[in-house]
C-alpha cells in the first residue's frame, strides 16, 4: 500500500465533504416535508389519492436511482420545450438535477415509512382523540404524527443511511463530492486501492455518526416522561403547649 497517496487521499476528499452533506440532508429535508401529507393520502380510505401515491412511490422505488438521476440531467435537456423555459437555467446545472433526483427518490422511500408508522399507530389513541373532541387536523399534528415518527424511526435511518452513499452516484454527473474526487485522485496517481479505501472510511465514519445520533434521539424518545415534582414546603410542627396546672387550694 502506498502511504503517499493515502495521506494525500486523506487531505484532498474532505474537501468534498461539503457537497455530499449537503447533497444528502437537502434531499432529505426536502423529501421528508414532501412526504408527509404524501404519506397520509397513501394511507387514506380514498382509493383514487393513494392509487395515486402507491403509482409514483412504486415507479422511483422500482427503478434504479442512477437511472432516474441520468434520465433528469441528460435526458430533460433533450426537450426543447424545457431549453426554452425559464426552467432551464435550473437544470442545466449537475448540482440541482441531483439535488431533484435525489429528493425524488427519497420521497418515495419516506413515504412507504412514514405510511407504515401511521397504520401502526393504535387505534385506541384516535378513538381517544375522538372522545375528547379534537378535530382531524389536531388529531393528526398531537397524536397520530407523533407516534408515527416513532415508530417508523428505525426504518428512517436506513433510508438516510442509503441516501448517504447514494450520494456518491452525483459524481456520475460531475460533481466532485467525496467519490468524484476520489476517481479525479485515481485518474492522477493510478493508485484506485488506496484513494478508495480512504473514500470508503470517510463513508463508514459518516455512517456511523448519522447511526449514533439516531440512537440517541430514539433513547430519548423512550425515556419515560417524569411528572414534575412540586415542593411542597411544610409547615414547622408546633410544640404543644403545656397545661397549666394549678395548685388546689
Amino acid at each position: 500500500m502506498n502511504t503517499a497517496v493515502a495521506l494525500d487521499a486523506l487531505f484532498t476528499l474532505p474537501r468534498g465533504l461539503v457537497l455530499t452533506l449537503a447533497l444528502t440532508f437537502a434531499s432529505l429535508a426536502a423529501g421528508f416535508v414532501i412526504s408527509v401529507p404524501l404519506a397520509f393520502l397513501r394511507g387514506s380510505t380514498n382509493p383514487w389519492a393513494s392509487a395515486s401515491v402507491q403509482a409514483y412511490t412504486y415507479a422511483f422505488r422500482g427503478t434504479p436511482l442512477l437511472v432516474q438521476l441520468f434520465l433528469i440531467y441528460y435526458g430533460i435537456g433533450q426537450l426543447s420545450f424545457v431549453r426554452q423555459s425559464l426552467l432551464w437555467p435550473v437544470m442545466r446545472e449537475p448540482f440541482w438535477c441531483a439535488f431533484i433526483a435525489f429528493t425524488l427518490n427519497s420521497t418515495a422511500h419516506t413515504t412507504e415509512v412514514l405510511r407504515g408508522g401511521i397504520q401502526a399507530v393504535p387505534q385506541g389513541q384516535i378513538e381517544a382523540a375522538k372522545s375528547l373532541g379534537l378535530s382531524r387536523l389536531h388529531t393528526i399534528y398531537l397524536i397520530t404524527f407523533p407516534l408515527a415518527i416513532r415508530i417508523a424511526l428505525p426504518a428512517y435511518v436506513n433510508e438516510v443511511i442509503g441516501m448517504l452513499k447514494a450520494s456518491s452516484l452525483a459524481s456520475t454527473i460531475t460533481l466532485l463530492e467525496i467519490t468524484g474526487l476520489a476517481r479525479q485522485l485515481v485518474s492522477e496517481t493510478f493508485a484506485p486501492y488506496e484513494v478508495f479505501v480512504v473514500a470508503g472510511a470517510f463513508y463508514l465514519l459518516l455512517t456511523l455518526m448519522i447511526t449514533r445520533g439516531f440512537q440517541a434521539l430514539e433513547v430519548h424518545w423512550s425515556r419515560p416522561n417524569k411528572p414534575p415534582s412540586v415542593a411542597i414546603a411544610s409547615s414547622p410542627k408546633k410544640r404543644p403547649k403545656p397545661l397549666l396546672t394549678t395548685a388546689a387550694s
